[in-house]
């Protein structure tokens, strides 16, 4: 089961009133579980950038002027995410920033129903309390010292240990079935990973000094020592 997790800075808040995206950041999970596999992308807005915007990620106009525009990078970005799930934190927020730019470029827009909102879901489960990014940071003991400004990629990776605690923690390959659908993902009807036993057992890290040393020990004790009433099966 694939999924990204993903995140975007902009120059403001609203693309129908001339605002652009300027930083896209992802990153990719399998099974639940961070693969390593990331996609980050300044963009070029081609615009001015607002003091307001500049406060919230330190992006100016003349450090993103070097950088792609939009519509040279959609096809990339387009084809890392697939039709993989997009975990986002206020998808109202970026789906629609996403959409403007892909519209501009008449390339396939993103539907509402491939996004998870990360925001909705903590609101759900913890009515009434703060469900800012940074507030599920200290709810769950997430590190974000790191995190002085937003920037998407970073946003992505500390959205990735939220949206896994959010679903109740790491749980690599828990399925619940029986069957033919014990032992296979959600999607795809592929099995999931198990650990498997060691075609050889590991030798012991007794050495025969301890295991003697041992030995003389529990003769010492006499017939109360709880080894001499033990018996193997």
């Amino acid at each position: 089961m694939r999924e990204i997790v993903l995140d975007t800075e902009t120059t403001g808040f609203d693309p129908k009133t001339g605002d652009r995206m300027v930083e896209i950041g992802a990153v990719e999970l399998i099974n639940h579980m961070p693969t390593g596999n990331t996609y980050h992308q300044y963009i070029n807005p081609e615009r001015d950038m607002p003091q307001s915007a500049f406060e919230v990620h330190g992006l100016s106009a003349e450090f993103l002027r070097d950088f792609p525009v939009f519509r040279d990078i959609a096809g990339a970005f387009l084809e890392f995410i697939g039709d993989s799930k997009l975990i986002i934190h206020n998808a109202k927020f970026d789906v629609p920033f996403l959409n403007a730019e892909l519209g501009w470029c008449n390339m396939r827009t993103i539907s509402f129903e491939q996004a998870i909102d990360t925001l909705e879901i903590a609101r759900k489960k913890f009515p009434g309390s703060p469900a800012s990014l940074d507030a599920l940071c200290r709810r769950f003991g997430i590190d974000n010292s790191h995190r002085t400004l937003h920037g998407a990629l970073l946003d992505s990776e500390i959205l990735a240990e939220v949206y896994l605690e959010l679903i109740g923690g790491r749980q690599p390959g828990l399925v619940l079935g029986s069957g033919e659908t014990a032992g296979r993902a959600a999607t795809g009807g592929e099995p999931d990973w198990r650990p498997r036993p060691r075609p050889k057992p590991l030798p012991s890290r007794v050495s025969a000094e301890e295991a003697a040393a041992h030995a003389d020990f529990v003769e010492a004790m006499g017939d109360g020592a709880l080894w001499k009433k033990m018996t193997v099966s």
